[in-house]
């Protein structure tokens, strides 16, 4: 089924060359069709991440794209058309995106096609104007705890917890019914994991041995498990408030990655986008309100403002609106 009212060409931000933020540029392209896996969304926002940035550069690019590439794996709005094969999403369906394999442009665009296993309906419980925010950085988040395997009543200490991935953990793991310390950046990022819900929430600039005092405090008998969105030597010092055996999961591209140590265990562990995990993410999602973070938000036409915003330090994500 298909929008009969579409134009036939869209705004896009896109490249065609790999670089800096300068390499994107706006311009007029053709909407994509619609194949019969796909859906195509009218796109109202855009989450701006790493790994977008690690497109731009080259780095980490899509299967099957070609110059002009369009980024964004992340994005939400409402489907326009659906291919013949596509069951469960229909036209007039609000719905965020997490597409790892995007041939035809990702989310920074009027329009993007998409496979509909990558797409789900936005949950009840988050804000319709951040949901383009959340997906990579949720999904991701959920396989980290499920990497922990962490039964009711653990305690789950998140390393990097103001952060895209990090705030949301922090809620997931509440919905798990995790005991969570979260370490966070700065004031700002500690008043955020409070006001999420987190049992301990501590300032990863401050004194260690103080942060460690108060984790050892809370948790006397030893944190069951460490979920990392960052490494180095604040890391390696918060190992030390973990149990004999306890688990330290990390995600694909912390650098430097934590080091395997007697009496600790260490796991990777990538997000993935697919209908199950789409599924499992709504249901935790729907528990009750959802907070996705949203620290500045860029329009389309300022993508190169946003991308040179993901180079310094802010709490939760950033957004592009795009409608």
């Amino acid at each position: 089924m298909v929008d009969r009212d579409l134009p036939e060409r869209m705004q896009a931000a896109a490249l065609d060359e790999f670089g800096g933020p300068e390499v994107i540029t706006l311009r007029k392209l053709p909407i994509p069709q619609v194949a019969d896996d796909e859906v195509l969304i009218k796109v109202w926002s855009a989450g701006v991440g790493v790994w977008d940035a690690y497109e731009r550069q080259g780095v980490l690019v899509p299967e099957g794209s070609a110059l002009p590439i369009v980024p964004g794996s992340d994005g939400a709005g409402t489907v326009v058309a659906a291919g013949s094969k596509v069951t469960g999403l229909a036209v007039g369906d609000l719905v965020y995106v997490s597409a790892t394999t995007r041939p035809k442009g990702g989310c920074y665009a009027e329009y993007a096609a998409v496979q509909a296993q990558y797409a789900a309906k936005v949950p009840d419980g988050v804000a319709v104007e951040h949901a383009g925010a959340m997906p990579t950085d949720a999904l991701t988040a959920l396989a980290g705890l499920d990497a922990l395997s962490l039964a009711a009543g653990d305690w789950l200490l998140i390393f990097g917890a103001s952060g895209g991935q990090g705030h949301l953990a922090v809620q997931l793991a509440k919905r798990q019914g995790l005991n969570v310390i979260a370490v966070a950046s700065g004031a700002d990022g500690v008043a955020l994991v409070t006001r999420l819900g987190a049992e301990i929430s501590l300032d990863g600039h401050g004194d260690l041995t103080d942060v460690l005092a108060r984790i050892r405090e809370a948790a006397p008998n030893g944190v069951n498990a460490i979920l990392a969105m960052a490494g180095g030597q604040t890391l390696d010092r918060l190992t030390e408030a973990l149990v004999d055996g306890g688990v330290v999961g990390f995600a694909h591209g912390v650098r430097p990655e934590p080091g395997e140590r007697p009496g600790v265990v260490v796991r990777a562990y990538d997000g993935e986008s697919n209908p199950r995990q789409l599924q499992r993410l709504n249901e935790l999602i729907e528990a009750g309100p959802f907070v996705v973070h949203v620290a500045e938000t860029f329009p389309l036409g300022k993508v190169r403002e946003a991308h040179q915003r993901l180079e310094t330090s802010y709490v939760g994500k950033l957004l592009l609106t795009v409608a």
